[in-house]
């Protein structure tokens, strides 16, 4: 049985609701910001398709500065009401740019992140969540969630695991580049 890996060919960033009103109430928002960042550049540099999601915008605002100032000019943005980011647009995106692999960061952990992985497993999409790259205002509430989307199919990985294995060699013509933003991934946030 084949193992589940990320490659550049078959993957593609969901980055979910690093919104405006509510960012600043998340569990260590600042940590979570910059490993968000450092893989929509790393993305950029591996030309991975990167989706972004906004839920509600009219109550939450939209993307914040910092994440927008990372993303590629022309990304996507979806906007949503269903917590699930798995919208039949970003499915529509996803089959249309042939990726079947779908890592996920954003927030919240126990409802949009988990909803759109719970939906895309559903939906054949083999998902890898980073785990570090992920949380909620409510701390209690992330390894529940964690636990539940890795029960369902969707394998956990963290923000410079996904860098090096999207990469795979220290040859890998990207290798120079990523490697300062593998720097600025700060200590763990889930103790």
């Amino acid at each position: 049985m084949p193992i589940p890996r990320l490659h550049c060919h078959n993957t593609a960033l969901i980055v979910v609701d690093m919104q405006e009103r509510i960012l600043h109430t998340i569990h260590e928002y600042e940590a979570l910001t910059i490993r968000c960042s450092a893989l929509i550049q790393a993305a950029a540099i591996l030309r991975l398709p990167i989706l972004v999601t906004e839920q509600y915008v009219k109550g939450l605002g939209h993307t914040v500065p910092a994440i927008k100032a990372a993303l590629p000019l022309g990304t996507p943005v979806f906007e949503k009401v269903a917590f699930s980011a798995f919208t039949a647009q970003v499915s529509a995106a996803l089959r249309a740019q042939g990726r079947s692999n779908l890592l996920v960061c954003g927030i919240e952990a126990h409802v949009c992140v988990l909803q759109t992985v719970l939906d895309a497993c559903a939906n054949g999409i083999q998902t890898f969540h980073a785990t570090d790259a992920v949380s909620s205002g409510q701390p209690d509430q992330i390894a529940p969630a964690l636990r539940r989307m890795e029960r369902a199919g969707s394998i956990p990985t963290g923000v410079l695991s996904a860098l090096y294995e999207l990469m795979g060699s220290c040859d890998h013509s990207a290798f120079r580049a990523i490697l300062p933003l593998a720097k600025t991934v700060v200590a763990p946030m889930h103790k």
